[in-house]
């Protein structure tokens, strides 16, 4: 890997760098309540965007991921003791920031017997004890396949249930750590199962070496599923340690894609080379529930 040529960044590969007063407000704040967000610890190209108007996703359950997948900027090591008031501190963050969407994910926590579930359950009780208004979208690990933890979770009634398939099913054991395609899409179909009117999501990168076929498979295999909402992104090599990017896909092809994503049902598809999962969010889940005919 050392001696492999890196193929230099396309014209459209752009990060907008807006750092006024919101960005710097809402850093601020992320540290006064000893807060992470996924958008500072996987390097999200979209931060200083997302950020300047006032949006970000929350990472709970520490800053520290029992698992080295070989796309991710996230620490990996011996996570820190949990912390039971950080959903609270969320929760206050959230309201501070006024938000009508919020964005939860976490690191995997494979040291804790419900992977961290009833962490996630309890912070969307208090966003939504703070902003009664908010819509609530987790993005979660595999819990393992543990089926009660994905129970836990669904019992809260998050608005949009996100689970990231990452990659096509060829490239999923080296691109992920632990995780399995197969053990993914059953956590989908279980999710649509326990709450039926509960949207799911999911999002995959590209330039890993797929193929065309495979994406397509891939949407295939969300829709088999019951998967609404589907986003698709390029990757980008976070460090050295990290996979290479394989080729830069062309926003056309991003456009066909997004074209393909909907002709096979997806009530909303965001696709494009800067997009990541939970990027215009707010609008997803707004497609979602018309889709859903949920008011």
């Amino acid at each position: 890997m050392a001696n492999k040529v890196k193929e230099p960044k396309p014209d459209w590969i752009k990060i907008k760098l807006t750092t006024g007063d919101n960005y710097q407000e809402i850093k601020d704040m992320m540290r006064s309540k000893t807060l992470h967000t996924v958008c500072e610890e996987a390097r999200c190209p979209n931060i200083y965007e997302c950020w300047a108007n006032r949006t970000a996703t929350f990472m709970i359950l520490g800053d520290i991921c029992t698992r080295a997948c070989r796309f991710c900027a996230v620490n990996t090591g011996l996570p820190t003791e949990l912390d039971l008031k950080e959903p609270e501190r969320v929760a206050e963050a959230a309201e501070q920031m006024n938000l009508k969407h919020c964005v939860v994910t976490s690191v995997a926590r494979d040291d804790l017997a419900d992977g961290g579930a009833s962490i996630f359950a309890e912070t969307i009780h208090a966003i939504r004890r703070k902003l009664p208004f908010c819509s609530v979208e987790v993005l979660i690990p595999d819990f393992l396949g543990n089926e009660e933890a994905l129970k836990i979770v669904m019992d809260a009634k998050p608005d949009i249930l996100n689970h990231n398939m990452e990659t096509v099913e060829r490239l999923s054991d080296k691109v992920r750590a632990k995780a399995k395609y197969k053990r993914s899409l059953q956590l989908l179909e279980r999710a649509k199962k326990m709450q039926p009117q509960i949207p799911t999501k999911s999002s995959i990168m590209l330039g890993l070496g797929e193929t065309w076929e495979e994406i397509l498979q891939t949407m295939d295999d969300l829709r088999s599923v019951d998967c609404d909402i589907m986003t698709i992104g390029q990757y980008l090599q976070p460090s050295d340690k990290h996979l290479y990017v394989e080729r830069y896909v062309t926003p056309e092809e991003f456009s066909k894609l997004k074209d393909e994503g909907l002709a096979r049902g997806f009530s909303h598809v965001e696709s494009g080379p800067m997009v990541r999962s939970s990027y215009h969010a707010h609008e997803q889940v707004k497609s979602a529930a018309n889709a859903n005919n949920v008011v």
